[in-house]
């Protein structure tokens, strides 16, 4: 019972989140964020969001300094927002997912490239 309703809150914050960096955030640094999934625990304590950026690897980085950096507001922000006892501790990483995937599929096409070749 604890991990549907931790899924449930997980879904809520990342919808939260995704409006608060659009609408609320408003460091330079912050751009082309997308909330790709939030991971809460079964206690409701920490949540791990998963974000991808648009830019290369320092521009990564430099998001990532700039929303732990905000990380009381918009923790604050989210606490506002979704009515709970305690509001999770938020940690944010970079989702490798998406690329990892691209990267796999051009691997595929190279060796269906390489196939017909032959």
């Amino acid at each position: 019972m604890g991990n549907v309703r931790a899924h449930r809150v997980g879904e809520q914050m990342k919808k939260e989140l995704a409006d608060i960096f659009t609408r609320e955030i408003k460091d330079p640094r912050v751009q082309f964020v997308t909330v790709t999934g939030v991971d809460v625990t079964g206690d409701l304590q920490q949540a791990k969001v998963f974000i991808t950026v648009l830019g290369d690897e320092e521009e990564k980085a430099k998001t990532v300094k700039a929303l732990q950096d905000a990380k009381g507001f918009i923790r604050s922000e989210v606490g506002q927002r979704i009515q709970l006892r305690k509001t999770p501790d938020i940690s944010f990483e970079i989702d490798e997912s998406i690329e990892y995937g691209n990267r796999i599929e051009q691997l595929l096409k190279e060796v269906k490239t390489d196939n017909r070749e032959q």
